[in-house]
């Protein structure tokens, strides 16, 4: 990046929120990966690998509620344009020292506009949904760490976050 100061693009001169035009920007291929957890009891978690959920496949249908969210993100998030995503991808996995589980979510497109809340739209429903599947037996579930780890393409180039694996 040059040495300009980033702005906020939804705020126009006034003030006044606004959607940004992407019509004069290149198509590039544009990638976006998101993560965020879930952390719950030793129990629920061993509930949820077992597949004894009242609900069903929590982890199957979370994956299909975060690819579905991110194929939505304009109805949900004001100022977002529709996309037409080539690619999403939702990967749950378990991590002990929460416990519970971590989930990941990557968007992809050709277009002018990047995918950053397409992933973290994902993750978040994703998350969302264990909630909802296992609340029954653990209402002290926490959502958390929800952030974007890495995006490629556009005029604002690559970015990873410092933290990130």
């Amino acid at each position: 990046m040059s040495g300009e100061k980033p702005g906020l693009t939804h705020i126009d001169a006034a003030g006044e929120a606004h959607m940004v035009d992407v019509s004069d920007k290149t198509e590039t291929v544009r990638i976006a990966t998101a993560e965020g957890h879930i952390k719950m009891a030793p129990e629920t978690l061993a509930l949820i690998r077992q597949g004894n959920a009242k609900k069903g496949d929590v982890i199957g249908t979370a994956r299909l509620a975060g690819i579905m969210a991110a194929k939505r993100t304009a109805d949900l998030i004001p100022l977002c344009h529709p996309l037409m995503l080539t690619k999403v991808t939702v990967e749950i996995g378990e991590d002990a020292a929460l416990p519970g589980l971590r989930v990941t979510a990557t968007a992809k497109l050709t277009g002018k506009t990047g995918v950053e809340m397409e992933a973290l739209t994902a993750v978040s429903v994703a998350c969302l949904t264990i909630y909802d599947m296992a609340k029954a037996a653990d209402k002290a579930m926490e959502i958390g760490g929800v952030r974007l780890l890495e995006k490629s393409g556009g005029k604002s180039g690559d970015f990873r976050h410092p933290e990130a694996k």
